[in-house]
């Protein structure tokens, strides 16, 4: 019985043994069988969803085409590895033999060297749809003018099979044939029906709609060259798409046809989204500029609220000492031509007040003060406190009766504010007003200013006689004037207070009139008459020079007219200062206007420009005087002979003619050494080929001396002195023109 077990237990170990040994050889059989199986790389086009494309999460090539080829060739016990082709077609493609298959085709074609191709069974029927424009009407197929990618060059040749008459044109990429078709070059666009399912899906695409009606079937199979490992690799593919059944066909394309395989990019948000998008960003740039500018208003609120700290008085709202500082220097540059004056003002007794009625009413006295004095101050003018009860004003001057205005305005409602409570205490002002020289705008020092304001109001305070006193008096006579000359020149203008006179102009050898020189008189109406050299200066100095002379050459433009219609034709000189001539003033324009306005010609009106004009700004001078000329009109350089200017400028400068000064003969020096210089000076401008006049004749030794010299042409007192125009005019009556 022992025995017997033993033989058992080897029996069974036996066994276990053989079953063991039986399993691992079925394995390794099993293991041998598969990496005996074949291979076969297929090459597909890139970005055919959803027939071939790239999984985006597992970058494994998938799609309907893939599932269908790789059951297929399981079926024929063949391993599939799939490539995307790198050529630019299909035809192409098949001349690679790295490629043992191509997909898709629809019926058998050659390739690019010529060689014939071998085709499978059609693994399905692909639906081709023409896609097209919204409500576009599309013609018959045969004429159609269609676009596709060139990828599908496989199927192309089927297409011309079947419509001969169609006009394919090839496109690299779906954007590019879509452009083609919205600008009217296709007809409509050629793909199969699953690509389109998946490319309409892009938003950029909403435009595009499917034509139903032109529906075409293409059969997908797979080719390869015709060779016999071609013919061998197709006849054991057949069987295997043979044995595919249809629900498998069905259950791959309803797979990929129900997924939504379309991924959106940044340029399909911004299209699909863009409007609200655009909103939205707005909207949030808003919000930053909302939130900037309510920061930067607080900001500058609160530094308005601390600049108010600093730089003014908190119980009168004027400046304090440095606003009052700061506010001065601003005006002082950017009013250098207005005249100002700065007054230190100051209340007498003031403790007395504070004293008597109250700080309560000292404060309210002030107040008051400052609230009257800011009513009739101008943006152009300013005040401030110092301490206590010491105010400061910068003003601009302008005349006595301001000054009085001010007085009745301000001061005198100031000095009666109790009073006018019903209180007997009257107020009195001490004021010392320093007027500002030119020098202190040149260099402004407000502080220096002050001092000086405030020594007068001491003089004042001490005196206890005067309300106010000047530091420099004849610096504001200066001002007044000068006030009085720039405020009325517009209303002289108007009312015809500046009147044109005419300084005729004679040939020494026939006594004849030959010409004249105008000039302005102002019979001003609270300085009297005034001589052009009371008022020219300020004028030139304030800027308003070129409003006086296109005065004076308008009326003598006037003048010039009646006179030709009377039938005596000459010409007159009029003054161009060395203001008027900017770069931004087109001067030969004006006078052109000028003389066409009143039917004159350029020669009556003789345009002269003072010598030293020329030394101080030589090229704008120069430059305009070529242009004058060029016009027409003589120019001519006055007061030759009186300046500095280098004998270089009389060969650069471009005039007509020479005025000679002759107060060169009349000053003091040696009277001979005058004679030959001005002998020498008349030859040089003959020389040159300018005429001559000389200017300033006042005896008949000058006027004979100056005609041996060769110099005819004079002007001067010897002759006649500056005249109204009506005696000018008398002077053509008694026949003494030329």
């Amino acid at each position: 019985m022992k025995e017997t077990g033993i033989s058992k237990r080897w029996l069974a170990s036996l066994f276990c043994v053989f079953v063991s040994l039986f399993c691992f050889v079925a394995n390794l059989s099993a293991a041998s069988g598969k990496e005996d199986g074949e291979t076969l790389t297929v090459g597909i086009p890139a970005n055919r969803c959803p027939i071939f494309y790239q999984d985006p999460k597992t970058n494994e090539i998938v799609g309907i085409g893939v599932d269908l080829m790789r059951s297929a060739a399981a079926k024929t016990g063949y391993h599939v590895t799939f490539q995307f082709v790198k050529e630019k077609n299909l035809k192409d493609a098949l001349d690679n033999k790295s490629y043992d298959l191509v997909l898709p085709f629809g019926s058998a074609i050659t390739g690019s060297s010529g060689h014939p191709s071998i085709v499978s069974d059609p693994f399905m029927q692909t639906p081709f749809t023409l896609v097209t424009r919204e409500k576009h009407a599309i013609p018959p197929l045969n004429k159609l003018r269609v676009g596709m990618l060139r990828s599908l060059g496989g199927v192309i040749e089927t297409i011309h099979q079947m419509y001969p008459g169609i006009r394919i044109t090839m496109y690299e990429t779906m954007d590019e044939s879509v452009d083609a078709l919205r600008e009217g070059k296709l007809d409509a666009l050629l793909n199969n029906s699953y690509v389109w399912s998946y490319v309409l899906q892009k938003p950029s695409y909403s435009d595009l709609a499917v034509q139903p009606a032109a529906v075409f079937s293409v059969d997908f199979r797979a080719g390869t060259l015709d060779t016999p490992k071609g013919r061998a690799i197709i006849e054991r593919l057949n069987s295997g798409i043979a044995a595919l059944s249809d629900m498998r066909h069905r259950a791959i394309i309803l797979d990929y046809t129900s997924r939504r395989l379309y991924r959106y990019n940044i340029f399909d948000y911004l299209y699909e989204y863009g409007l609200v998008i655009l909103l939205a960003v707005l909207l949030l740039a808003s919000l930053i500029v909302i939130f900037v500018q309510k920061q930067r208003a607080l900001r500058m609120e609160q530094e308005e609220r601390l600049h108010r700290l600093v730089d003014h008085d908190p119980l009168t709202g004027l400046l304090s000492v440095s606003g009052f500082r700061k506010r001065v220097e601003e005006l002082l540059r950017a009013h250098p031509d207005t005249p100002y004056f700065l007054s230190y003002n100051n209340i007498r007794d003031f403790k007395f007040i504070n004293d008597s009625l109250g700080r309560e009413a000292g404060d309210e006295l002030l107040k008051f003060w400052a609230d009257k004095s800011m009513e009739y101050l101008s943006d152009e003018e300013a005040m401030g406190r110092i301490t206590s009860d010491r105010f400061v004003v910068l003003r601009a001057i302008e005349s006595e009766e301001k000054m009085q205005l001010d007085k009745k305005n301000v001061l005198d409602p100031v000095q009666n504010y109790f009073i006018n409570q019903g209180r007997e205490t009257q107020v009195q002002i001490c004021s010392g007003i320093y007027v500002l020289t030119p020098e202190d705008f040149r260099n402004i020092d407000v502080d220096r200013m002050l001092d000086y304001a405030r020594v007068a109001e001491q003089k004042v305070r001490g005196s206890r006689i005067v309300d106010y006193a000047f530091y420099n008096p004849e610096q504001w006579e200066k001002g007044k004037h000068v006030a009085e000359v720039i405020n009325y020149l517009p209303a002289a203008i108007q009312s015809e207070d500046l009147k044109v006179w005419y300084q005729p102009q004679v040939d020494y050898a026939t006594g004849k009139i030959i010409g004249a020189e105008a000039l302005c008189r102002w019979a001003h109406t609270k300085l009297g008459c005034l001589q052009p050299a009371d008022f020219i200066c300020t004028l030139e100095k304030t800027g308003l020079i070129y409003d006086l002379d296109s005065f004076v050459w308008e009326r003598v433009c006037q003048d010039l007219r009646r006179w030709n219609d009377q039938g005596f034709r000459l010409s007159v000189s009029v003054n161009l200062s060395r203001c008027d001539v900017r770069e931004d003033r087109d001067l030969a324009g004006h006078f052109q206007n000028l003389i066409r306005t009143y039917g004159l010609t350029p020669d009556q009106l003789r345009i002269e420009i003072t010598e030293t004009a020329y030394a101080e700004n030589p090229d704008l001078l120069i430059s305009t005087t070529e242009t004058l000329r060029e016009c027409g009109f003589k120019v001519e350089m006055d007061d030759f002979g009186s300046g500095y200017s280098s004998l270089n400028m009389l060969k650069e400068v471009p005039v007509n003619r020479i005025k000679l000064d002759l107060r060169f003969l009349t000053n003091k020096g040696d009277a001979e050494k005058a004679r030959i210089i001005i002998s020498h000076m008349i030859q040089m401008v003959r020389s040159l080929g300018m005429e001559l006049i000389a200017e300033g004749v006042e005896t008949v030794e000058q006027a004979g001396f100056l005609q041996s010299q060769g110099c005819t042409e004079m002007q001067g007192y010897l002759f006649y002195k500056p005249m109204t125009m009506r005696q000018f005019e008398k002077l053509f009556e008694s026949g003494k023109q030329e």
